[in-house]
């Protein structure tokens, strides 16, 4: 899209920014490739977001829970989002996973300086934005319901973060304003990030119930434990 052309749409007001570029050295294998009942975390995570984006797009490797997903997507739709997924580089399986989903990779040869090179890197694609929804791709259990409780919690406050409540505190996901995207783009390594989150003043954040995004997969056991518990269900 040539933004430079009369006809051109506007910059989505809220841009999604998956992190899926980690090394995932404690998994022992890129986590975003990692499977959890037939589907990797990827591809999840990426369906699931896509109604974010204007796309409706019920999972068809997932459990079917369409009508719920339909309707969150219908609440979030005027947002007008745009999806992108930073990977690594010659991400040819991310590819693979992504194909006929409304996301754009983005390259992060970077990677190896952190968390924060994606962090930096997405923030620059989002900077006609309004603002952008940080978030990794290892939730396991993230559920829409709960993305668009955020994304409602951001839209009666612009001008404010709006952060997923752990215990008090702001973590991701995590939508940040325009206004604060010079300060996250300074930060560095891989907790560069988590600080930042945390030192927020509370004025300026507000936090939302997300109990479908306490289940990251950071290890085999977590991974273990994702698999169990959805196979549970």
């Amino acid at each position: 899209m040539n933004s430079g052309t009369p006809n051109a749409a506007p910059a989505p007001l809220l841009r999604i920014l998956v992190l899926a570029a980690g090394h995932s050295r404690r998994l022992g294998r890129p986590k975003a490739l990692a499977r959890v009942r037939g589907a990797t975390l990827l591809r999840r995570t990426v369906t699931l977001l896509a109604a974010l984006a204007g796309n409706i797009a019920v999972p068809h490797r997932l459990p079917a829970r369409a009508a719920r997903v339909t309707r969150a997507a219908r609440v979030t739709r005027a947002a007008r989002a745009a999806l992108f997924v930073v990977v690594p580089p010659r991400a040819v399986r991310y590819r693979a996973e992504l194909r006929g989903l409304p996301a754009v990779l983005i390259a992060n040869a970077e990677r190896t300086t952190g968390l924060a090179s994606s962090v930096r890197i997405g923030l620059r694609r989002a900077r006609c934005s309004r603002a952008v929804l940080l978030l990794p791709v290892d939730l396991a259990g993230l559920q829409l319901r709960d993305v668009a409780r955020l994304v409602r919690q951001w839209r009666s406050a612009p001008r404010r973060a709006a952060a997923r409540n752990a215990d008090g505190r702001p973590v991701t996901p995590l939508i940040l304003p325009k206004g604060f995207f010079a300060a996250a783009a300074a930060v560095q390594g891989d907790t560069g990030l988590r600080e930042f989150v945390a030192r927020l003043p509370a004025g300026a954040v507000r936090l939302v119930a997300m109990p479908s995004a306490t289940c990251d997969v950071d290890t085999p056991g977590d991974l273990a434990r994702a698999r169990a518990h959805r196979t549970s269900r």
